[in-house]
């Protein structure tokens, strides 16, 4: 992980170079104050090289799938529904690409929308279709972060909170999704904008079928993922990460000629070296330092804490839970990353048997928290992706268009996390 860094840090601008100083800097501290600093050290890059890790396989189903037609007529598919039904649809196809592509969904199907909304010629309607879709795009893969195997939200709070798993988050969590999709169509319907001039939109010529060999694809992984779970013993995240790459291998086979395969998917794993994987890699600096300084600074933190007599201990439960909720907002509006949010403020955190909850309530609160600040975060990638194609500021995006759904999530949010914690967990 020391010579990956090392390098990356010869070829990253310099917004990402400063994560890797800040590194240095803390592992300096940490060699003049501790004698186990190599332990913690240690312990921090073991954290880097996972984020990395997972990112990187996470990566390769983008790769696959931006050669794959049947992607390509889903997103046409859920881009080209009629106004009564578009928000619906991109909702629901939404979660389906974000399980699949995380990310790369929004940019996938926001340049799908972009084009369809660029065919209509009244500025109006094209200006009101555009920001509809956009949200819908963006909430969906929101929606995902608290219960999805495959978001970073998961998988840092499993790594990070001892006892947790993603069979026992699974449920409450994807309850938490449920909460950010509904107040979104709810808002979407209450508030849809009225145009002056009626917009008729011709049917699509593809049925939901085309949605077809996109769901196929998620229940063959999560089959595979699930099956090597239970025969390995290996948590949910590492599985993902190792079952992943050979997911979109195949993926990738499947699109080429018979007879030709080998010789495609070996020319595909080539470009994707060269090309895509590098392209990648000030976040993949970004996420693995933001992990690393998360990991290592906690520990200076605790122990500055501890130094001026604060127990967090002393506080309620509950209002820790609560605070988890919304520490992710807050952190997001001045540029924190929630990897190093999380890995900062979760090893401060009592243990769930002092708090007296179960360590799932609180992984529970930590994804809900993590998802919400996707919506608001003007430094996340949704609102950067969503106000690029929309073409404003992701401070519109994050405060303007997102502000009252923020508001409204994380109030419905913060009761869930309680009544789960104390009522059903």
């Amino acid at each position: 992980m020391i010579a990956v860094i090392a390098l990356l840090a010869v070829v990253v601008p310099a917004s990402r170079r400063i994560f890797v100083w800040v590194a240095l800097a803390l592992t300096a501290v940490q060699i003049a104050v501790h004698d186990d600093w190599m332990a913690q050290t240690v312990h921090g890059l073991s954290v880097a090289a996972f984020v990395a890790a997972f990112f990187s396989a996470l990566t390769t189903l983008r790769h696959a799938a931006q050669t794959s037609p049947a992607i390509a007529a889903c997103g046409r598919f859920l881009a080209n529904q009629p106004p009564g039904r578009r928000y619906a649809a991109l909702s629901v196809g939404g979660q389906l690409f974000s399980l699949l592509l995380n990310y790369g969904a929004i940019a996938l199907l926001g340049s799908l929308a972009a084009s369809s909304a660029r065919e209509e010629k009244d500025p109006e309607i094209r200006a009101v279709r555009m920001r509809r879709m956009l949200l819908a795009i963006q909430r969906a893969l929101v929606a995902t972060l608290p219960w999805s195997p495959l978001s970073f939200a998961v998988a840092i709070s499993t790594s990070l909170l001892p006892g947790t798993s993603w069979s026992t988050l699974v449920l409450p969590s994807f309850v938490s999704g449920l909460l950010l999709v509904g107040i979104g169509y709810a808002l979407d319907t209450i508030f849809k904008p009225r145009v002056t001039r009626a917009a008729p939109r011709p049917p699509s010529e593809e049925g939901w079928g085309a949605l077809r060999p996109l769901v196929l694809l998620l229940v063959t992984l999560f089959s595979l993922v699930a099956t090597l779970q239970i025969l390995t013993g290996v948590r949910t995240v590492g599985v993902v990460a190792s079952v992943v790459p050979f997911v979109s291998a195949g993926w990738v086979a499947a699109q080429a000629k018979r007879g030709n395969r080998i010789r495609y998917l070996r020319e595909r794993a080539l470009n994707y070296m060269r090309r895509d994987l590098l392209a990648y890699r000030g976040e993949i600096t970004l996420l693995s330092m933001a992990a690393y300084i998360g990991t290592v600074g906690s520990t200076l933190v605790a122990e500055w804490l501890a130094s001026i007599g604060t127990d967090l201990s002393q506080v309620p439960a509950g209002v820790i839970l609560v605070a988890l909720v919304w520490v992710f907002t807050f952190a997001g509006q001045v540029a924190m990353n929630p990897i190093l949010t999380a890995s900062m403020i979760l090893p401060l955190l009592p243990t769930a048997a002092a708090m007296g909850v179960s360590p799932t309530s609180i992984q529970v609160a930590v994804t809900a928290g993590w998802a919400l600040s996707g919506a608001n975060s003007p430094f996340t990638a949704t609102t950067l992706i969503t106000g690029s194609f929309a073409g404003t500021s992701p401070w519109t995006v994050g405060l303007r268009w997102n502000g009252l759904y923020s508001i409204l999530c994380g109030t419905a949010l913060s009761v869930w996390v309680l009544v789960y914690a104390f009522a059903l967990s």
